[in-house]
């Protein structure tokens, strides 16, 4: 395994030829499904990586953050849609700074309270708003609970001054591409009542990436983790071991007891998120090695007390349980290609909470 020496420790190493590999065969799963890709880079928040995936084919970029949003903005990227319902006079404000500065914009709504506030911001500006209808098709987080509640808002949007309803947008759980296809295919029905089109109908998610055919109704896909991977996409099988770009890289400090060792990538680096896994992460190349618990600056591991595989001042590789908001915790990744370090890069929108 490559140490990496002239890194220190903890930080996160990214291998580009994964991360090449990796945006580039889902694009060409896109592209032979005829569905649009629209990556989110709340992953990798790295303007570069955004560009390369438009490069290779995406149409545009997710955001969840007006923050985020604007540092992709100032890196040239011009199509942006931002899936987080938006309130306050500060926020819209921003809001409407971005939309006059890039070629498209698009958020979502799940209320009349949200797509009234926008209205506010945007009744008089020089081109609408574009708005998508939020769904919940089951993960329980925001969006509106029927399609018959999707047609009325839907009508609602379309009527408020700047605003243009232009289709539906939903984050499903794992294995909901079938409630997807029937909500909003019954959604799209009663849309039409009203004589309203519905060109966009945007899901995603990382699990079932390789299943978004099975809902063709579904014009454009949002997925992030895919650019680096993680444990949790491991453990659902939409990926392998080596599709895994972002590793933790870290350092044996301890072994204090048989079965024991510490390592110096506590929950500031690795983060606390279980993502439905047990235990926080997998080591590389010690699948019998157990990532137990962790603190703020220590790391728990733990393996057969008969074994010791370890010295102090190793070197291991941990793959995340959830790589997204590892990325968040760090102000740089370490880029490397064929096990050699080449540079930092920085993670431009780090921290971008609002």
């Amino acid at each position: 395994m490559t140490e990496f020496a002239e890194l220190d420790t903890p930080c996160a190493i990214v291998d580009l030829d994964c991360v090449e590999r990796n945006i580039r065969t889902f694009q060409e799963y896109c592209d032979e499904h005829d569905i649009a890709l629209r990556p989110h880079i709340k992953t990798h928040k790295i303007p570069d990586f955004a560009l390369q995936q438009i490069a290779v084919g995406a149409k545009g970029i997710t955001c969840q953050k007006i923050g985020e949003a604007e540092i992709m903005a100032d890196a040239g990227i011009g199509d942006i849609l931002i899936t987080y319902n938006i309130i306050g006079a500060r926020k819209l404000a921003r809001l409407r700074i971005l939309a006059d500065r890039i070629d498209l914009l698009r958020v979502v709504v799940d209320s009349e309270t949200v797509a009234r506030g926008l209205s506010g911001a945007f009744a008089d500006g020089q081109k609408p708003l574009e708005v998508l209808v939020e769904c919940d098709t089951g993960a329980g987080r925001c969006g509106v609970q029927s399609p018959t509640e999707a047609a009325d808002l839907a009508r609602v949007v379309d009527a408020l001054p700047g605003l243009k309803f232009v289709g539906l947008m939903t984050y499903p759980p794992n294995g909901g591409m079938a409630k997807v296809e029937t909500f909003f295919r019954d959604a799209m029905a009663k849309c039409a009542n009203f004589d309203l089109e519905c060109p966009v109908r945007s899901s995603g998610g990382t699990p079932d990436m390789w299943q978004a055919h099975k809902a063709p109704v579904v014009t454009e896909y949002r997925i992030g983790t895919y650019i680096y991977n993680d444990k949790s996409v491991m453990a659902r099988g939409g990926c392998l071991e080596e599709d895994c770009a972002l590793r933790v890289l870290t350092e044996i400090v301890s072994l204090p007891a048989p079965g024991r060792a510490i390592i110096d990538a506590g929950s500031k680096a690795l983060t606390s998120d279980l993502f439905g896994l047990e235990h926080f992460g997998y080591v590389v190349g010690h699948a019998d090695v157990t990532v137990k618990s962790l603190s703020e600056e220590h790391g728990i591991l733990t393996f057969d007390p008969a074994t010791q595989p370890f010295e102090i001042g190793q070197r291991l590789q941990i793959i995340p349980n959830h790589v997204c908001v590892v990325s968040n915790m760090f102000d740089y990744v370490q880029l490397c290609r064929n096990g050699i370090f080449e540079n930092p890069a920085f993670v431009a929108a780090r921290g971008k909470m609002v």
